[in-house]
């Protein structure tokens, strides 16, 4: 149905907060619009308690409305500071900027300045059928358990999440002074406090826990009077004698509940338009289902009003609101996901755990931290930097200025260059190209170089191109760019390979572009015969005699890579190459004691690595770079990934290398700002491992919040360092660290940097 001109009657269905709000701005936008709302419930009735609200959210209330604004700002208790109890300690961030205000009261004033605009507030109205009410536009704010939207699913194109925590909303008479979290440790589990005031003696006190430990502790059993009753204990110590109460006395027996993440991929059926919590949730650890709702209606009211064409208008409306509510619903994912893996945080120091708390959404950088609250995200940089044996300083060093040690090595600081394949070298060989690459990488201040992806024979590169150690020149030569980078104090590792079934290309540029050699190719081995597409070589199924081969290839390489002087080596069982092809149930599909579970899978594998661990000196680091995720749904699970890290960590590996995909062309990652990162939380924290992370980590925030939040122990940058072989230097000079040793034929010019910067920052914004 098309819609060509502006609507003279709305009809509003839902008097929540974006209902009501909505109603409001269309009339103040033109008053001449009839606009009625109608309401299931009494106007009094509200099953929530309080409402959080931003500095953010509050301004774009001004902008809109001030009157409202004004008022509901008279209503707020303000806060600034988050309490984090763990374990028997109490860390405190201070400079959050949020205000709480209880949700009657705030319908109480939406309701009151509605009707003070002529809006038409029908309540205690069920409308059976929406398209029977006669107006010309009809607005679905009926909330998160939406009739108009559950009523027409498959044209909405509705999808819901149910996240497996249990939550309940709860109220108290006690007053917090502080957003508190309080965690608490039970024989069944940890079960944790949202807790936060929305006015004087009235607090928000949600209850989360895992259903594991609710069923644990008897909650499924309870009814309501009896889940107060039990959560009071629990938290005693917080609640000052003060009762926990319900208020969803409406519902029979539980009111606890499972979040359920609700996106729709249309917003409109003709003249029906979802709003809010109808169209898309966000879950209320993030405290942003409210100023969604108030920002559709602000935009939404512009596009009905704005006297263009609706049909346009209402399309910008619905393209413009979903990035932002695709932002949210992002940020709300990361942070559900915190609390659902809460096992895997808890014993971290209470500075640690408090810091991965306030940035478990990636909406708080590292920075950001620091202006809000510096003395808190000094103490964090102290307690890291202490913890890694670095020097005592007035100033402490950024976690990515802190050193690592790995057996005998000790990186300067956790910036890596990460592997990169350039393609350029001659029959395996490496030449002044690469000596000028990773040299220049070197002098720019990174604390560890890897090479590209070296190859163990002739046989195992991916194109003619691709750099080798299979010869004796190969190692000659390599010694010539590690006497380099060490003769710069820098470190250098090396990532041995084999390509398997993605072998024998041509260069990634050109015509023929990753196209089967017409000329010179060879015979590709794998675990199965599968080829990557259906273009490429069909590999041989690899017999005994081949994986004994290819150890010693490995295992020649490796002697060969200690005599040219490297400080590490790393195995590449990633990126759909010959061991990661054995990994990943997506190109495995052997019969044989090497495929079939993951202990089989892994097999082959860990004999290689075993074998190259006995041929390495003892005092040097092992790495391996595993893709923790395939990406298709048939691939490596998350269990899988973890088990495979701790079986070579148990085989004596220093670091996993996390990385993700490209196992399969099938993959469809889900791209965005340190999108592989979670990978590497996981098996760090799960597995108890030292990791990587790698994967779109372009900033010095993202570096530090990685590593302060205890998501990674290193970070891998590879187009940063494509553009900018001085990325570690810059980075320091603006974060004006001077702990960092340039080269001293640079160190003029970094001065003068740090200098500059430091005038920048002082001067502030032009």
């Amino acid at each position: 149905m098309s819609i060509g001109r502006a609507p003279r009657s709305v009809a509003v269905v839902g008097a929540g907060p974006g209902g009501l709000y909505l109603a409001i701005s269309l009339k103040l936008k033109n008053p001449a619009i009839d606009v009625i709302v109608h309401e299931r419930n009494r106007p009094d009735d509200t099953f929530g308690w309080g409402v959080v609200f931003s500095d953010q959210t509050l301004a774009n209330l001004k902008r809109n409305d001030p009157e409202t604004a004004a008022a509901i700002e008279a209503a707020f208790v303000h806060w600034d500071d988050i309490d984090v109890h763990i374990r028997g300690e109490t860390v405190r961030s201070g400079g959050h900027g949020f205000a709480g205000i209880g949700r009657q009261g705030l319908l109480n004033i939406l309701q009151d300045r509605a009707r003070s605009l002529g809006v038409d507030l029908r309540f205690e109205t069920e409308i059976e059928d929406v398209r029977s009410l006669p107006a010309d536009i009809i607005v679905a704010a009926d909330g998160l358990n939406s009739r108009i939207r559950n009523g027409a699913p498959e044209v909405f194109g509705v999808d819901v999440d149910v996240r497996s925590n249990k939550y309940i909303w709860l109220g108290t008479t006690q007053s917090f002074d502080a957003f508190t979290f309080a965690f608490v440790e039970t024989p069944h589990g940890w079960i944790w406090a949202h807790a936060y005031q929305f006015e004087p003696g009235a607090s928000t006190f949600i209850v989360e826990c895992s259903e594991a430990t609710w069923r644990g502790l008897g909650f499924d059993a309870m009814d309501q009077d009896q889940t107060c009753r039990a959560a009071e204990a629990l938290f005693a110590d917080w609640l000052g004698g003060h009762a926990l109460m319900s208020n969803a006395k409406h519902l029979r027996g539980s009111a606890w509940l499972n979040f359920p993440r609700v996106a729709c991929a249309n917003w409109r059926d003709g003249k029906v338009i979802l709003l809010g919590d109808a169209a898309h949730t966000a879950h209320f650890s993030i405290g942003s289902g409210t100023k969604l709702a108030f920002e559709d209606a602000i935009r939404l009211a512009e596009a009905l009003t704005g006297g263009e064409d609706l049909e346009r208008a209402l399309s910008d409306y619905e393209a413009d609101r979903r990035i932002e509510v695709l932002k949210l619903q992002s940020a709300a994912r990361n942070s559900t996901e915190w609390f659902e893996t809460l096992d895997r945080y808890v014993d971290l120091h209470p500075l640690q755990f408090t810091y991965s708390l306030l940035t478990r959404s990636q909406r708080v950088s590292h920075e950001n931290l620091r202006l809000r609250d510096r003395d808190f995200l000094e103490s964090v940089e102290r307690w890291f930097a202490a913890t890694a044996g670095a020097p005592p300083s007035d100033r402490p060093a950024a976690p990515a200025f802190t050193p690592l040690r790995l057996r005998s090595l000790t990186l300067p600081n956790r910036i890596v260059v990460s592997p990169m394949c350039m393609y350029s070298a001659e029959d395996g060989t490496v030449g002044d190209f690469h000596l000028v690459h990773l040299g220049g990488r070197a002098l720019g201040g990174a604390g560890l170089v890897f090479t590209e992806m070296t190859d163990v024979s002739a046989d195992a590169r991916i194109t003619p191109g691709c750099a080798g150690l299979y010869r004796p020149e190969h190692r000659d030569a390599w010694r010539r760019i590690v006497d380099f980078v060490h003769a710069q104090g820098s470190r250098v590792a090396i990532q041995l390979a084999h390509a398997g079934r993605k072998g024998s290309v041509e260069r990634p540029w050109g015509p023929r572009a990753d196209q089967p050699l017409l000329e010179g190719g060879w015979t590709l081995i794998a675990p199965s015969p599968i080829p990557w597409t259906e273009g490429d070589q069909v590999p041989r199924e690899m017999t005994r005699a081949d994986m004994d081969r290819v150890r010693d290839d490995f295992v020649r390489a490796v002697g060969w890579a200690a005599e040219a002087g490297f400080d590490m080596i790393e195995l590449h069982c990633a990126h759909g190459y010959l061991l990661s092809s054995f990994l990943t149930p997506v190109s495995n599909r052997r019969t044989d004691d090497y495929g079939g579970s993951v202990e089989n899978r892994l097999r082959f594998p860990l004999e290689v690595f075993t074998a190259m661990r006995a041929a390495w000196p003892d005092d040097r680091p092992m790495s391996v770079r595993l893709s923790a995720s395939d990406w298709v749904e048939e691939g490596l699970t998350p269990e899988d990934a973890v088990a495979i890290a701790r079986a070579f960590a148990e085989a004596g590996c220093d670091l996993i290398d996390v990385s993700a995909g490209s196992t399969t062309p099938d993959a469809r990652p889900v791209y965005g700002r340190m999108f592989q990162t979670p990978l590497s939380d996981r098996i760090r924290n799960e597995a108890g491992v030292v990791t990587m992370a790698v994967g779109n980590i372009y900033e010095p925030d993202h570096v530090n919040g990685i590593l302060a939040a205890g998501r990674a122990d290193l970070c891998a940058l590879a187009r940063p360092h494509l553009a900018d072989p001085n990325w570690t230097l810059r980075t320091a000079a603006e974060l004006g660290w001077r702990g960092v040793q340039p080269p001293v034929q640079y160190r003029a010019g970094f001065t003068q940097l740090a200098r500059n910067l430091e005038r920048q920052q002082q001067a502030g914004p032009v």
